[in-house]
Order: structure tokens, then sequence, then C-alpha cells
């Protein structure tokens, strides 16, 4: 279900849309908030109503009135080149509902070798036993891509930047090549979200977040989100009533209340982030920190260029040590947990390594290598925290 009724104009500052947008106090009996509507009947009032499926509701999958509320604000952030909003369970069933919406059997896929690793697994194995070929390809690609088309290409996955090791694809190349080749472009949008990123805008036809991460921001929801231009927008909703894809109405209600307050987290996690980045980019420890709003970043002309900001989300590369070392520093760490997620208010830090699944380029980066997530606590505590790690580090060496 998708409805654009009762959405604030475009021309409203974002901040404005995010909490205005999906509300009705008139229908909500002056309550700020929509109702938490648990329901899967929905009954007709006549037996030309049922046999017409006439109502603005039909089905508890479908829809309800909490959900309608929740796709109204995300349609006002995404801007006027949204079509509609589907939603998942997670943001993993958002990126496979997307791909099998858009794919069949016989079918070619590009995918970005910083892609999410679920999401290849995905490819590499659903997709593949379904008869759809995928091949990786260089992030820093551009236009280049036009080399791997081939006629049965039929669309191109990328995710800007990549959620470890944070290159950044120039979208608007790779969709110009793609919309040439008939082709659609989709976007796993989750680190900035639509808020920093209107992927839409930017010759995307379908955008993806796993809303498990900023849009619920208080690491207690799984959700995704599928936002689509009028193109791709029919085979999408399609896909969500085939496969019965919905989400239960309390994840949706968090979903929704945290887009309240999406602008105002963000920002802070984009500040402390940065700050938290330019420091780490002086410690003796570093070679060099992953971050496309990084003035020394390799991604930022394309960053400054099609965003308006960024996550908390990064990645930095330690200089060469042994494995011991960056244990000691992480369970030396008090504010930074380790936990595969991101997007809550807490802080996080995990080790990674990419050489293992890339195929299309070779990850070598010099040393060992950690994504951390800024969350909302005190910048200077999360420093002194850090340097609580790297005083461990040192002594593990």
């Amino acid at each position: 279900m998708n409805s654009s009724e009762g959405a604030k104009p475009f021309s409203q500052h974002p901040d404005t849309r995010l909490v205005t947008s999906g509300r009705d106090t008139k229908a909500q009996k002056g309550f700020v908030n929509p109702p938490v509507v648990h329901g899967s009947t929905v009954l007709y009032p006549t037996a030309e109503d049922l046999h017409a499926h006439r109502g603005e509701f039909q089905y508890g999958r479908h829809g309800t009135p909490t959900t309608r509320a929740l796709q109204e604000t995300l349609m006002a952030l995404e801007g006027p080149n949204c079509a509609g909003v589907g939603i998942a369970p997670s943001g993993l069933a958002a990126i496979t509902t997307t791909l099998l919406a858009v794919l069949k059997a016989g079918d070619h896929l590009l995918v970005c070798d910083n892609a999410y690793r679920p999401s290849r697994n995905f490819c590499n194995g659903l997709l593949a036993r379904y008869g759809v070929e995928t091949t990786y390809f260089d992030p820093l690609i551009g236009a280049g891509i036009e080399a791997l088309f081939k006629p049965n290409t039929r669309a191109v996955l990328v995710e800007a930047p990549g959620s470890q090791s944070f290159e950044m694809p120039d979208i608007r190349a790779i969709a110009e090549v793609a919309h040439a080749r008939d082709a659609l472009v989709i976007d796993d949008n989750t680190w900035a979200t639509p808020l920093y990123h209107r992927s839409l805008d930017q010759g995307v036809d379908i955008s993806m977040q796993a809303a498990t991460k900023y849009i619920g921001g208080h690491s207690d929801i799984m959700f995704g989100t599928i936002s689509a231009n009028a193109r791709a927008w029919p085979l999408v909703t399609e896909a969500i009533r085939l496969l019965g894809a919905c989400a239960g109405p309390d994840d949706v209600f968090l979903a929704l209340r945290g887009m309240r307050t999406l602008s105002v987290r963000l920002a802070q996690h984009y500040r402390s982030g940065l700050d938290v980045a330019r420091w780490l980019a002086t410690r003796p420890e570093v070679a060099r920190v992953l971050h496309p709003a990084l003035e020394t970043d390799p991604g930022h002309a394309i960053w400054k260029r099609d965003f308006t900001g960024a996550s908390g989300l990064f990645s930095l590369v330690l200089k060469p040590a042994p494995q011991k070392a960056v244990d000691a520093m992480l369970d030396s760490l008090k504010l930074f947990g380790m936990g595969y997620s991101w997007g809550g208010f807490e802080s996080l830090a995990i080790p990674f390594d990419c050489d293992s699944y890339r195929t299309a380029t070779k990850w070598a980066p010099g040393g060992p290598t950690l994504r951390l997530h800024i969350g909302l606590e005190s910048v200077e505590d999360l420093k002194a925290d850090l340097d609580r790690g790297f005083a461990a580090f040192n002594a593990a060496i």
C-alpha cells in the first residue's frame, strides 16, 4: 500500500516534513501520533464493496493506517521522484525483495564489489539457483561500467558508500550508462538515509534502506524500506504482494517514531563522527581513515556533490600490528560495544576484512581495519575510550 494523500508540500524543509508528514490529527481523534493498528481482517459494509474490493484498506498484510503514516512520511522525505514506498521486515528483506522484483531467469545483474555481504550471498546463492547471473564491479568504475553490460543486463546494484570499505561510487555516471541500456539502478542508501542523500534525484530507480539502522535509531527493531520512482514502483509493489512481505505493526510504529527525530539524531552522528574521524587521522597508530566527508578521502568530491551530510559510520586502517594487539584494543574499550550493526544511539567497533569475499577488486589496506559507529555519547568521552584502546594496542605489540 502507498498513499500520498495528506503528504505535505515538497517545498518545506526536510526537518518540517519529518515532523508533519503522515499525520492526520482529525482522523486520529486529536492525538498527535497515529494508532498502532494490530489487524488482519478488514470488514466490508456491503456485498457490493466486498466484490469490488472497495475501501481504503483491504487486508492487514497490504497496509493499515499505521503503515500508511510511515509511507507518507518516507515519501515526503524522498522527494517528488518517489512514486511509492514499500515496507519489509528487515534491511536484507528489502534488498532481496527488490532484486526478485526486477529480475527473472536468464537476466544479468551488475553489483558493486563493496556491497553488503548478505546481498552478495543472496546473489551468489538464490539468484544463481534461479538462473540470474551476477557480475561484480569496481566501485570506482564510473562510466566505465558500460564495458560490463550484456544484452540481458537488467539492473545495477550500488552501495554509496560501501558500509565497510567506504568507496564512493559515481551514481550519476553509472545511472546514465544504465538507463541508456534500459537497465534499472538500485541503491542501498542506508548510510546517509534520504535525509542526506535523495538518491532518487541522482538517477536511482529504487532506493533501499535497512531502517533497522538510522530510521529506527534505537537498536530495537528489524525493518527495511523500498522507495521507487514511477518506472519501478509497479514492479516493487507487485513483488511485495506476491511474496507476502510485511512488517509487524509495533515495528512500523517504532520506525515512524524514529523518523520524527531522525534529523536531530543524524546531525549529531554527523558532527560527532567527523570530529572523531579527524582526531583519529592524527593518531600515530592510524594509517588512514575511510570517511567520505573527510577532505582527504578519495570519494570526497562525489560526496560533496551528491550528499548533504554524513552519518556516524566509518572505518580506519591501523598501522601493521599483530591480531593480539587489535584484540587487546577492542577488549579494553568501555563505551564502544562490539556488535554487527550500527545506526543506534550507541557507539560500536568491529574488526573486518573484505578480502575474503571481494572478487572484482583487491582489498589490501596495508594494516588491520576497524569499523566504528559513533553514537550519541560525549565526543570527548569517546576519544578517551579510544585513547585507552590505543594504549592497550601499543602495549600488545
